[in-house]
């Protein structure tokens, strides 16, 4: 079954607990030897139901969750904790408050990037929303051709900030950014907000859970010029590594093993090439001051 999809608008939303739920009744489901065919059968669904819910694209009842449980024979500790994640499942996340204001298929990305543990990736063209300021996010999002709303602009530049809560406190997420010399270089919204931009990316790239390094355009030709990706690794068993790529009306994402390789082999070769960790904040303050003259 296809496994690289655009995400389209639909009735479930998945939550942080969603995600956990659906890979650990896939894993249960591989380490009990069953196939989605036998699932399917012995609780009377349609196979394409049993790879809805173990991919976290159809809610789950917490009665099917009991039944699954009975057929995987599943340990008393461990069936407790599922019908706690099918609870929790049903609460939506922090970011459900901005529903109106941010696609569907971005709340599924979201979802990812809060469950995964570690994120490795490429970026061509501007800085990661993960990373971004409120004033840069803002000239971003202004730029659209066909503009949103004051409130629609505000609500996604909030989504970004409270994003970056990952980056500390408790079980921060580790991530690795090769980003592209022009994404530095390239002034947005003006001197001011990019310098405050150069200037949070040099203590985010401080951070022992964070990676940046920057790709120089002497580095000529390069294995990612084809575009910006995010490899997402997950703790939950049976989630496998995930390929995201965002597009203009959606977000792409694949988990087939052979892409995910090609994938990370891409981002050796750019984290290769590109400049170290210390270079590349020596490279942005650099750029910072170049602003201020």
């Amino acid at each position: 079954m296809q496994e690289a999809v655009i995400m389209a608008r639909g009735r479930h939303i998945p939550t942080v607990a969603s995600s956990r739920l659906a890979a650990e009744l896939r894993a249960l489901r591989e380490r009990a030897g069953f196939t989605w065919e036998a699932v399917a059968e012995e609780m009377g669904w349609s196979e394409s139901k049993v790879y809805r819910i173990e991919n976290d694209k159809s809610r789950i009842l917490a009665r099917d969750v009991k039944r699954l449980i009975k057929l995987y024979e599943v340990d008393d500790a461990k069936a407790e904790a599922l019908l706690e994640l099918a609870r929790r499942a049903r609460e939506p996340d922090w970011w459900h408050r901005y529903s109106g204001a941010i696609p569907e298929w971005f709340q599924v990305y979201v979802v990812l990037e809060a469950s995964a543990s570690e994120i490795r990736g490429y970026e061509s063209e501007l800085v990661p929303g993960i990373m971004q300021t409120e004033d840069y996010a803002r000239a971003i999002l202004s730029t659209a051709p066909i503009l949103d709303s004051d409130e629609e602009i505000e609500n996604k530049v909030a989504v970004r900030v409270n994003r970056q809560a990952r980056l500390t406190g408790d079980n921060p997420l580790n991530i690795w950014m090769v980003i592209n010399e022009a994404v530095i270089r390239r002034v947005v919204g003006g001197p001011k907000v990019m310098r405050g931009q150069l200037e949070r990316l040099v203590e985010l790239a401080k951070l022992r859970n964070v990676t940046l390094q920057v790709l120089p355009f002497e580095s000529g030709a390069h294995p990612g010029m084809h575009g910006a990706f995010k490899l997402m690794r997950f703790p939950a068993d049976g989630n496998p590594d995930k390929v995201y790529m965002e597009l203009e009306v959606g977000g792409l994402y694949t988990q087939k093993t052979h892409e995910v390789e090609r994938y990370s082999l891409i981002f050796d070769h750019l984290r290769a090439r590109a400049l170290g960790p210390e270079q590349t904040i020596k490279l942005i303050r650099q750029v910072a001051a170049e602003l201020n003259s």
